[in-house]
C-alpha cells in the first residue's frame, strides 16, 4: 500500500511540474506581426518561399529563446541572423525541415531578431514555415511606422558578390557573397528604409553571362519560373536605384558566346540600340511607380573609368525619357581587381547618400 501511495505521489508531482512548464509560442509564417521585406512567395498557403538577396524576416518579441522552422531548396544559401540589432551570426539551413535556433539564453524585456538572406537566388530558394518562441513568450507588435522605400536593380555590384572574399580571388563561393555590406543594403540601413533588391551576378539589360536578361525578370517573384508575376501593388518605393550595364560592357564585345549570337546576331549592338534599351527599361520602371524618384547609376567597375562610353548611353537614355525626376548618378571607377571589397561598397554607399541628400526630396 505504502509503494501505492508514493507511485501516486511521485505522478502527481511529474504531472504538477509539466503543467506548470510554459508552453511555446508557435508563429505560423503568415501571422501579422512577422515583418517581411522583400519579394515574398507565400502562394502556397503553407510556407513562405524566401528567393532574393536581401529579403528578412523580422520578429520582436519576449522569450528566452527563439527558433525558425526553416528549409533549404539546396543548402547553399546563408543568412545573417541578427539579434537586438547588435550581435550577428551567420546560419546555413540544410534540406531538412527543422528548426533552427535564433537565440537563446535571453534576458527578460523586449528583443528583436532578424534573418537576412546573404545570398543570391540562383543558389536556391529557402523555405520558411515559422517561428516558436520558448520561455515566457509573448509576441510584440510590429512598428507600424511609416518608413521610406527603396527598391534597387543591379547585378554583382549590388549583390555584394565575393565581398567577403579577403584572398582577392573573387571566389564563387556562396558563402562569401553578402549582400548586408552591399551599398544597396548600407543605404537603406542610413535612411533606416524599407528595401527590394531585385539583383543578379552576372545580368545585364541586353546581354548577360547566362540566357536571361533583366528586362524579362524584373517582375518576377520567382525569377526563374516566367509565370511568377510580381504584383507591383504591394511595394511602392519612393527611390529607384538602377546599377546595371557593367555585364553588357564586357558581352557585347564577345561575339563567339552563344548569348551574344541569340541576342544579338552576328553584329554587335549599335550606341543608339543599346541606349533604346536601356531607355526601355526605365520606361517600364516608370510605368510600375509613376510617382518615384529613379536614380540611374552606374560603377564602381571598370563601366565608369575613364573613356568608357557606358556612361553616356545612360545619359542619352535619360535625356531622352525628359523625365525631372529621373536622375543619372557615376560611382567613380575603383580602380582595383575584382569585385568591390568592404571598404569600397562603404565608399559607394557614402557616395550613392551624400547623392540623395543633394538632389532628392522624399
Amino acid at each position: 500500500m505504502n509503494q501505492w501511495k508514493a507511485l501516486l505521489f511521485l505522478i502527481s508531482i511529474t504531472t504538477l511540474s509539466a503543467c506548470s512548464d510554459p508552453q511555446p509560442t508557435v508563429l505560423d509564417f503568415s501571422d501579422g506581426e512577422i515583418d517581411y521585406s522583400g519579394r515574398i512567395d507565400s502562394t502556397s498557403g503553407v510556407a513562405a518561399d524566401l528567393y532574393w538577396s536581401g529579403t528578412s524576416i523580422k520578429l520582436d518579441f519576449e522569450g528566452e529563446s527563439i527558433s525558425a522552422l526553416m528549409q533549404d531548396e539546396r543548402g547553399d544559401n546563408y543568412y545573417n541572423v541578427i539579434i537586438d540589432e547588435d550581435s550577428m551570426y551567420v546560419l546555413r539551413p540544410d534540406t531538412t525541415k527543422k528548426y533552427y535556433q535564433l537565440a537563446s539564453g535571453l534576458s527578460g524585456g523586449k528583443h528583436s531578431v532578424e534573418l537576412f538572406k546573404r545570398t543570391e537566388w540562383d543558389r536556391g530558394k529557402t523555405i520558411f514555415y515559422g517561428l516558436k518562441i520558448e520561455g515566457d513568450a509573448k509576441v510584440l507588435p510590429k512598428s507600424r511606422e511609416e518608413k521610406k522605400k527603396i527598391e534597387f536593380y543591379g547585378n554583382s555590384i549590388t549583390a555584394g558578390y565575393a565581398v567577403d572574399d579577403f584572398s582577392g580571388k573573387d571566389r564563387s563561393d556562396s558563402i562569401f557573397t553578402n549582400h548586408y555590406l552591399s551599398y544597396a543594403a548600407i543605404t537603406a540601413r542610413h535612411y533606416d528604409a524599407e528595401r527590394h533588391t531585385i539583383c543578379k551576378s552576372g545580368i545585364g539589360i541586353t546581354i548577360s553571362w547566362f540566357p536571361m536578361i533583366m528586362p524579362e525578370i524584373y517582375d518576377r517573384i520567382n525569377p526563374e519560373d516566367p509565370s511568377s508575376s510580381w504584383d507591383f501593388s504591394l511595394y511602392t518605393p519612393d527611390l529607384v536605384v538602377i546599377n546595371l550595364l557593367q555585364n553588357d560592357s564586357w558581352l557585347v564585345n564577345m561575339p563567339e558566346r552563344e548569348e551574344f549570337k541569340t541576342n544579338f546576331g552576328d553584329t554587335a549592338p549599335t550606341d543608339e540600340y543599346l541606349t533604346q534599351a536601356y531607355q526601355g527599361f526605365v520606361s517600364q520602371i516608370r510605368g510600375h511607380y509613376p510617382s518615384a524618384s529613379i536614380i540611374c547609376m552606374l560603377g564602381n567597375m571598370d563601366a565608369t573609368q575613364e573613356g568608357s562610353k557606358w556612361p553616356g548611353v545612360v545619359e542619352s537614355a535619360v535625356d531622352a525619357l525628359q523625365d525631372e525626376n529621373i536622375y543619372t548618378y557615376f560611382q567613380p571607377f575603383k580602380n582595383t581587381s575584382g569585385h568591390p571589397s568592404i571598404e569600397e561598397q562603404q565608399i559607394m554607399a557614402d557616395g550613392l547618400i551624400q547623392f540623395i541628400d543633394e538632389n532628392i526630396t522624399w
